[in-house]
């Protein structure tokens, strides 16, 4: 019986392998300069990838310095610190509150005196200012 299957089947799979190279014949013979336009596109394209990614390529990234002088000048504390790098990874309030065992109200405190200091009114904008002097990588 597993053999009467697995005959059926491998005619069936013959039979809609021809169909469909019966139909790419048509395909190409029909479409003949779309189908060498996409191909050679594709191949085109793939080439512009592999030499962006060698040409563009980022060297490894230094070791990073912390500006620990504008840290201080602006006031910002280590915890503070802290919750900054946490917020830069992306977590949220609760997040943060379970990482530094703290409750949430208090990393809303931390977050709004950021806020303050570096005189922004948004996480990203903290993100991006503490970033433009030198305290994120």
């Amino acid at each position: 019986m597993l053999r009467i299957v697995l005959v059926y089947g491998l005619l069936l799979g013959a039979g809609a392998l021809g169909l469909h190279w019966l139909q790419y014949q048509y395909l190409v013979r029909t479409h003949a300069v779309e189908t060498y336009v996409g191909l050679i596109a594709c191949a085109f394209l793939g080439l512009g990838i592999w030499i962006g990614a060698r040409v563009f390529r980022r060297p490894p990234p230094a070791d990073f310095v912390a500006n620990t002088q504008v840290q201080q000048t602006l006031g910002i504390s280590e915890r503070e610190l802290e919750v900054l790098r946490l917020l830069a990874a992306g977590q949220s309030n609760k997040e943060i509150a379970n990482r530094l065992s703290v409750s949430p109200n208090t990393v809303k405190t931390h977050i709004a005196n950021l806020f303050g200091k570096l005189e922004v009114g948004r996480r990203t904008e903290a993100i991006l200012r503490a970033r433009e002097l030198g305290m994120l990588r």
